[in-house]
């Protein structure tokens, strides 16, 4: 009997029924056979990643600046508390997925949607295991390291931002951390074997680029009060490079060990419900694992800590839903397209943050804001292109290999 049987249980009354009512027989992950159907997915799947980036945006730029608020004006700067429960709440993803599950099919008791969901999502992670991990390997086995290297990765790369903060100037942070776009496509060469496009690679670098303008252009670090050493400032901008490399190797260990292949032509729908439980899986390693932190950096004074007031608790609540709406967007991007695109996108959020600023501030934005954000923006714009091209070519190429 397959590892997935038990969640059927055969021997129940009409309960193989109900579960193929709602998730008839199929294989692992469907299969278009004519040209308007996989063009209608095509079509769809920008049509979902031009959604997902209007909430990466949205999101990004509220997390944002409510972290501002939270650790300016109400004074309470514990960063690493401050991931350890942003990046938890990954966990209420799921749920959610299943709550929405069952808004959509009311009428249907919720135990049997629960059960054929779960066995989609089991079928989606098995098809994965048996394309890329060795026959030794149970799939449990398989899907906890991938969660804990995910989690893993994410959270090293997330705590050099909060280290270099105080190490190094605002612009250094910003355009350093940011390049993670241009380790993203370096690794998605190496690992997803993904072939070297110098369209891709122009708008990567014009991306950064734009980034840089907006973080140098007209801005003066050295203000009273916060000059940075210069050998703190090197050590700073060390920390945060590893950082940019290893979040743009999160992205692209994201895409390698916990999306379906491009050539198993899952249906978006698909896709999006197994990155969510992915992202819940990753939240739930980090509530498990990441708690030992913060006893241990309140022990040794890195941060003490300090119960948050009832004003930073509901900043913080908002903070928290706003930054799942963020990665269940955002890796709902990196699943339907790639992680450079992904990258790139995230990219528009600090020309977002920018126009956020000038509205609350009343200061209009400089040249050097609008030159970068523009370069950023024509970036992207050939980025999408480029996707939507290698989505056409893969077709024309599945057609090929069909005849």
């Amino acid at each position: 009997m397959s590892a997935t049987a038990p969640l059927l249980d055969q021997d129940e009354d009409h309960r193989p029924s109900d579960i193929e009512r709602l998730a008839p027989p199929r294989p692992p992950l469907r299969r278009f056979h004519t040209d308007p159907a996989k063009r209608d997915v095509n079509r769809s799947k920008m049509v979902i990643v031009g959604v997902a980036l209007v909430l990466v945006l949205v999101t990004f730029t509220v997390q944002t600046e409510l972290a501002a608020y939270i650790q300016a004006d109400l004074g309470w700067s514990k960063p690493f508390m401050m991931m350890y429960v942003t990046h938890s709440s990954w966990l209420l993803i799921f749920p959610l997925q299943l709550l929405y599950v069952r808004l959509r099919q009311p009428s249907v008791r919720f135990r049997v949607l629960y059960r054929a969901h779960v066995h989609s999502l089991i079928t989606t992670a098995q098809s994965i295991h048996d394309r890329y991990v060795a026959s030794t390997q149970s799939l449990a086995y398989n899907a906890t390291m991938v969660t804990l290297w995910l989690a893993l990765s994410l959270n090293v790369a997330a705590s050099t931002w909060y280290v270099a903060v105080n190490l190094t100037t605002p612009s250094d942070l910003s355009a350093i951390y940011n390049a993670s776009a241009f380790f993203a496509y370096a690794w998605s060469i190496v690992l997803l074997g993904e072939a070297v496009r110098w369209d891709k690679v122009g708008a990567v670098i014009l991306s950064i680029v734009g980034v840089v303008i907006v973080a140098y252009g007209g801005v003066q670090d050295h203000t009273p009060g916060h000059e940075v050493e210069a050998s703190k400032r090197l050590i700073g901008n060390v920390i945060i490079a590893i950082g940019s490399v290893g979040y743009g190797l999160y992205e692209v260990l994201y895409k390698r060990m916990a999306c379906p292949p491009a050539d198993m032509e899952p249906t978006p729908r698909d896709s999006i419900y197994f990155s969510n439980a992915v992202a819940a899986s990753i939240g739930l390693a980090t509530l498990l694992t990441l708690w030992i932190t913060l006893p241990l950096f309140h022990y040794l004074g890195i941060e003490i800590f300090e119960w948050p007031s009832e004003q930073v608790w509901l900043c913080l609540v908002i903070s928290m839903v706003a930054n799942f709406v963020f990665t269940a967007a955002f890796l709902t991007m990196v699943s339907l397209t790639n992680p450079v695109l992904s990258s790139v996108a995230a990219l528009l959020s600090i020309f977002v943050i920018a126009l956020t600023d000038m509205v609350i501030t009343g200061k209009p934005l400089t040249r050097n804001a609008l030159l970068g954000g523009f370069l950023i923006i024509v970036a992207f714009g050939v980025l999408a292109a480029a996707t939507w091209r290698e989505l056409t070519e893969q077709e024309e190429g599945s057609d090929d290999s069909d005849e």
